[in-house]
């Protein structure tokens, strides 16, 4: 799925969809173990519904497990969506990133 940039904009400028992001980097988490995560801030039917936004723009991956659904950052996708808002900011600049590979480390 591509997620345009002002979506993709909208979709990061949430706090609560911020904290969910980050406790989904790495980790398979269920909606109940996301509510346990933000120590009870929010609740399972908000969670549930950042996570349903979450997955409309494919910037999370769902894995179901008999009635239990687990979730985690598309990474690929948010990466990519990254880059073009980056890109579309920034016309150009591109050209410009290095990569680590060509970062020579030099002793003083």
């Amino acid at each position: 799925m591509n997620t345009d940039q002002l979506q993709f904009a909208k979709l990061i400028a949430d706090d609560t969809r911020n904290v969910i992001i980050d406790h989904l980097c790495c980790a398979w988490l269920s909606v109940n173990g996301l509510v346990e995560k933000l120590g009870g801030k929010v609740n399972q039917p908000t969670v549930s519904h950042h996570l349903k936004k979450l997955e409309e723009a494919g910037l999370v991956i769902v894995r179901d497990e008999g009635r239990q659904r687990f979730y985690t950052l598309n990474r690929d996708q948010y990466n990519l969506c990254c880059g073009q808002l980056f890109r579309k900011g920034n016309p150009g600049q591109e050209m410009q990133i290095v990569s680590l590979d060509a970062i020579t480390i030099r002793d003083a």
